[in-house]
């Protein structure tokens, strides 16, 4: 199984959105050079004022372009990069994944998915309602997260857009994303 690297996105800046790039750098222990999130300890402020050493779990963040699509026909603009992630996919179930999934991205660089995106408050101030647009129910009411996963990078390398994608699943037993 494989897809592709549709957008790849930073902002040096903490801001909701990221800024498209022709291409990402993504560095082992730190995510990607030159955005705000890079580091060994969490970037995200709100967990910084929790605890500013735990480790950054939340180097790259990782969207499935079929996000896009089933926002748009929700009547929401979205488009790469607006939701805050680094790395827009297509072809690629991310939220299926398990924990500890390792991506690597045009042949050079890696991460391994650490959990989901936790989708805030702040969704909806960039659009009214793309809080509720971005989360769901399944079969047994149980809350379903679809703002993309989370990565740690392992191994160095440059990310384009048209970049492939290949999936390397862990051993099982598998444990399924949480929120990180």
């Amino acid at each position: 199984m494989s897809g592709i690297v549709v957008a790849v996105s930073r902002a040096l800046g903490h801001a909701f959105s990221k800024v498209n790039q022709d291409q990402i750098r993504l560095i082992v222990g730190q995510g990607v050079e030159g955005d705000a999130h890079c580091g060994e300890t969490v970037k995200h402020r709100s967990r910084v004022r929790v605890d500013p050493t735990q480790p950054n779990l939340r180097q790259v963040h990782l969207i499935h372009g079929e996000l896009f699509d089933e926002l748009r026909q929700a009547g929401f603009s979205v488009t790469p990069g607006a939701m805050g992630e680094n790395i827009a996919t297509r072809g690629v179930d991310l939220l299926s994944l398990p924990t500890g999934t390792v991506l690597t991205i045009g042949g050079e660089a890696a991460v391994e998915i650490t959990g989901l995106r936790n989708p805030c408050g702040q969704i909806n101030d960039f659009q009214p309602g793309l809080l509720k647009a971005v989360l769901g129910r399944d079969a047994k009411g149980g809350l379903i997260r679809k703002a993309g996963v989370m990565a740690i990078v392992l191994r160095d390398g440059v990310v384009r857009t048209g970049d492939t994608i290949a999936i390397q699943r862990p051993s099982p037993p598998h444990r399924p994303l949480e929120p990180v």
